[in-house]
């Protein structure tokens, strides 16, 4: 027995699909809604993509694009400073995810095992307010605590020790080339530990207290309790921090530019920064090269998210896109 919207067929009742036509205009109202939605996306996220074209042309300021092929990925392949930028990039953003991470771990275990909760949360509350400030904030802070001249707290603090003489030049931290890195690594702590510490903790807060309880009976110390008990729960957690920072190692700009200076480029300059330097500090800034360099690097970010995707498929069962 049918009718014009169902069939019957061995007990059951299937539903007949209305035609597609029917079912746009059905629900024209959504979808003329949409249409404002998707003309935004598609101005201001696809059509700058466009832009994309400029890799193969010579583009220069004030003059006229002209079709030139790869001739932009041959100059930046075999131009040092782009290889010296890029294993700038990978160097400075896996060593600082690598290093928050572990902070950030050891720092949630201390405050889980912290029994008075007035003196956890303002911890907490001390330890989370450095993400929260932006970078040009922080920049301004550790450029004024490391500075070579009076008002420069470190130098302040050497002089008064006698570690540095009354003749003794100032120590400019941020122009030594041995010392950038330690001191961006050590700033980035400072400031992304607390956000991985959030993390953490919301995973260690859904550990059942049995898993304690019975620690406890077993006679197990409270540093047993942390390898046998805590760990293991975070464990996944942190992989899957890991995981999903990995995606974004090619996207080092702000904490890097706000610290850096010419004499220091050798060890800090990233992609970012080199297409900016590219693009905004020279006479004549060739833009058809500056894209080239920012497409290569889009192109290693896509390669670094589809492989961050199927590592997530694997370890947690989904994927991060």
């Amino acid at each position: 027995m049918s009718n014009n919207n169902t069939t019957m067929t061995s007990g059951t009742v299937q539903v007949r699909k209305k035609p597609l036509g029917l079912r746009i205009w059905n629900n024209r109202g959504h979808y003329i809604m949409f249409v404002p939605v998707f003309i935004f996306v598609l101005i201001l996220n696809y059509w700058p993509m466009l832009g994309i074209r400029y890799a193969f042309m010579e583009y220069k300021a004030g003059g006229t694009p002209s079709w030139t092929g790869f001739t932009h990925f041959e100059r930046m392949f075999s131009t040092n400073a782009f290889w010296s930028a890029f294993g700038n990039t990978l160097v400075l953003s896996l060593v600082k995810l690598f290093l928050t991470t572990f902070a950030s771990v050891i720092v949630s275990v201390f405050l889980n095992e912290m029994g008075n909760l007035f003196v956890k949360k303002t911890l907490q509350t001390i330890i989370y307010l450095p993400h929260f400030m932006s970078w040009a904030v922080v920049a301004s802070i550790f450029t004024l605590i490391l500075s070579p001249s009076s008002t420069g707290m470190i130098n302040g603090m050497l002089r008064d020790m006698g570690i540095l003489g009354p003749n003794d030049s100032s120590i400019y931290f941020l122009a030594d080339s041995k010392m950038w890195r330690p001191i961006f690594y050590m700033i980035n702590i400072w400031k992304d530990t607390g956000w991985g510490t959030i993390i953490f903790l919301a995973t260690l807060s859904g550990i059942s207290p049995e898993l304690y309880e019975a620690a406890d009976i077993d006679g197990a110390t409270r540093l047993q309790k942390i390898r046998y008990v805590t760990m293991p729960a975070l464990a996944n957690t942190i992989i899957t921090v890991l995981i999903l920072n990995l995606a974004k190692v090619m996207n080092l700009f702000e904490s890097v530019f706000v610290l850096y200076n010419s004499a220091v480029y050798d060890v800090s300059d990233v992609i970012g920064t080199y297409i900016y330097r590219q693009t905004f500090m020279v006479a004549r800034p060739d833009y058809g090269y500056s894209t080239a360099v920012g497409l290569f690097r889009s192109i290693v970010g896509c390669i670094l998210v589809l492989i961050c995707n199927k590592a997530s498929n694997k370890v947690r069962g989904r994927g991060i896109v």
